[in-house]
């Protein structure tokens, strides 16, 4: 993280910076919102199987807690930094604010590498995070989730950590749980099928039709999965190249979701799917599709290939995966782009809905969700849509505009600006 350029609380803070020029922000209330309100730094130990301890760093970021309670996952990944954490909760506070949500942001994360640990050693890690946290986490201070390399059953073992700390259940703390604990039906596909409803929407706004149109998934994790199987589902779209972590496939007559998937399941990569022609990552970007969706990792589109961009909309799954320079082209060349924080809020929706449900202890059937969840990644497309044409501004900044304007309105309500 020492390059700057590619450093992403650098830039989530340009990216704000943009914004509070757009908005007028007065000086001080711009330099609040540009870093985290509080910051915990961690050490868990854990007792490994081979008997020795091993101490783990952990994070937890509450970024503005301006709109409600912070909300927001964490990571288990051996590579995380505190930058990384700082500007995921910072795209969470915009995230639960371009949604309407009653929430603000967070995020937190542990240096580890899951892959390489046992169930029993994960269970241990996972518990001993909410040990170091417990008394500053809850249903009304702030909620964790799944994200990167968790799961609902490292969100089962938090949560029951943390009632053996309060003396009482609370299934609220946590969301991502397993439906037997109080999870939400429609939460495992809700950042792609978020994701899909406001690609339906934008291609509305296009004039597009998108019944048998091309795309492209860069990451076949959960959120490129599931992508893949709603575009060709609700959109009638046809997915002719998939991607992970080792590779591609492309095959222009269309990838057929379930065999892809067993592939992956069965081989750990898509990559050898058979009668599909391989393809880097870098690759599948510039194919010649209709909706590209980045579900992989942030700075993907960058000044270097965002001129070689070909699809009209471009769904960023991911979080962070085009940089403030390849906005700008993108724009440029009217290459319509669905920033992060709008597209994938489908997953933090769902979350609230939740939480929603864990207060009240009533379940909603997951059509009620789809509905439910419809309804507000349509209403938070619309209004980035218009603020960016009324400020003549690029999707991204839209958001921005629509997000920051309601976080500082909550902060001036409250006396704090």
């Amino acid at each position: 993280m020492a390059n700057q350029d590619h450093n992403p609380f650098a830039m989530a803070q340009r990216q704000l910076d943009e914004a509070a020029k757009i908005l007028k922000l007065e000086p001080h209330v711009h330099e609040f919102l540009r870093w985290p309100m509080r910051e915990f730094h961690v050490r868990i130990p854990v007792r490994m199987d081979d008997g020795s301890v091993k101490i783990f760093e952990g994070f937890r970021v509450q970024y503005n807690d301006a709109r409600g309670p912070t909300k927001g996952g964490i990571r288990f990944h051996p590579q995380e930094t505190l930058d990384t954490v700082r500007a995921l909760a910072a795209w969470m506070t915009w995230k639960t604010a371009v949604m309407d949500l009653p929430l603000g942001g967070g995020k937190g994360g542990v240096v580890c590498n899951p892959k390489e640990m046992s169930e029993r050693e994960l269970e241990a890690l996972s518990r001993g995070y909410i040990r170091a946290l417990g008394h500053y986490i809850g249903p009304d201070i702030d909620v964790p989730a799944p994200d990167v390399y968790t799961n609902p059953q490292i969100m089962a073992w938090m949560m029951d950590e943390y009632v053996k700390m309060k003396g009482e259940y609370e299934p609220g703390v946590i969301t991502g749980k397993p439906l037997p604990l109080g999870g939400s039906a429609g939460r495992l596909d809700a950042t792609a099928r978020g994701g899909v409803y406001a690609v339906r929407e934008a291609a509305k706004v296009l004039g597009l039709d998108l019944k048998g149109a091309t795309c492209a998934i860069q990451g076949y994790g959960n959120a490129g999965q599931f992508a893949h199987k709603l575009a060709a589902e609700i959109l009638g779209m046809k997915v002719v190249a998939v991607s992970d972590s080792k590779g591609g496939i492309y095959n222009p007559e269309g990838l057929p979701y379930g065999e892809v998937l067993e592939f992956k399941r069965e081989n750990g990569t898509v990559v050898g799917f058979p009668g599909a022609q391989a393809i880097s990552n870098a690759e599948l970007l510039e194919l010649d599709v209709v909706v590209l969706f980045p579900a992989a990792l942030e700075n993907q589109i960058t000044e270097e290939n965002a001129d070689r961009i070909k699809a009209k909309i471009v769904a960023e799954l991911a979080n962070g995966p085009t940089t403030p320079e390849a906005d700008v082209i993108l724009h440029q060349r009217g290459v319509y782009v669905i920033p992060d924080f709008l597209c994938n809020a489908g997953g933090v929706t769902v979350s609230y809905f939740e939480q929603v449900q864990n207060a009240y202890n009533f379940y909603w059937p997951d059509k009620e969700v789809y509905q439910r969840l419809d309804e507000k990644m349509t209403a938070a497309f619309h209004a980035v849509h218009e603020a960016a044409r009324s400020y003549n501004v690029h999707n991204r900044l839209g958001a921005y505009v629509v997000a920051v304007s309601r976080v500082v309105e909550a902060m001036k309500l409250r006396g704090w600006v």
